[in-house]
């Protein structure tokens, strides 16, 4: 399940950051293709922005995107996202089969990381691409200031994919929806299972799985999308 729901604002685009283009082709067709050439992956459900459905059907054949067989409308929030994608799913697959959950604007992820997470996932029903904190971290406190040093081993950066049974993100979405939760806990589905009590497996991440958030972050990917180019042209 690819979401491509959100608006992006704060990379100041005319249009959604995951239709940005970098080198002429859209940020979300680069995500796609990840899992697109993944032998592990069957098929492909977007969870889209509603008015950018028919952009996403004319991208699907432009680059030969076979593998996405269902498009999904976003909702207004991230949780809604998620949860029209789950909805749609649970009538499509088995409740033993599993699922990725990725971010459109996400396309730095590796065949590693997504082979790994399916990895944890069949041993834990599910799982989520984790990284430890490189970077000395500190209290973000008034005025621009940080009064206490803050143990960076004790915490790790969430990122996607995450990768779940179908049975197993149906309850979670089930119980969030009993309890009220939904439209309250933001952003991601691993701040649901927290908000239930819920133990999360990490899966391999490394410093390059980053989800494409600022007008820096483009910059970043164009050179990681040249410095690719570069290497198939070498191998080929």
């Amino acid at each position: 399940m690819i979401l491509a729901g959100g608006v992006g604002s704060r990379v100041g685009a005319d249009r959604p950051k995951q239709f940005v283009e970098v080198l002429e082709k859209p940020i979300l067709a680069y995500t796609i293709e990840l899992f697109q050439n993944m032998q592990e992956v069957d098929s492909i459900a977007v969870v889209c922005h509603k008015e950018w459905i028919s952009y996403l059907t004319e991208m699907i054949e432009k680059y030969h995107l076979s593998k996405v067989e269902w498009i999904v409308p976003g909702g207004e929030t991230f949780q809604k996202s998620v949860l029209n994608g789950v909805r749609f799913l649970e009538k499509k697959l088995a409740l033993e089969d599993m699922v990725l959950v990725h971010y459109g604007a996400a396309p730095f992820t590796s065949k590693r990381i997504i082979q790994d997470a399916i990895q944890v996932c069949k041993e834990h029903r599910m799982s989520v691409s984790c990284t430890p904190c490189y970077q000395l971290m500190g209290t973000n406190d008034e005025d621009r200031t940080s009064c206490k040093w803050v143990d960076r081993d004790q915490y790790i950066q969430i990122a996607s994919p995450q990768c779940f049974q179908m049975s197993y993100i149906k309850e979670i979405y089930d119980r969030a929806e009993q309890k009220n939760i939904i439209d309250t806990t933001e952003p991601h589905v691993t701040s649901l299972m927290y908000a239930l009590g819920e133990v999360i497996y990490q899966s391999y991440g490394d410093q390059t799985n980053i989800k494409i958030t600022t007008k820096e972050d483009i910059f970043l990917f164009e050179g990681y999308a040249l410095a690719k180019a570069r290497q198939t042209e070498q191998e080929h």
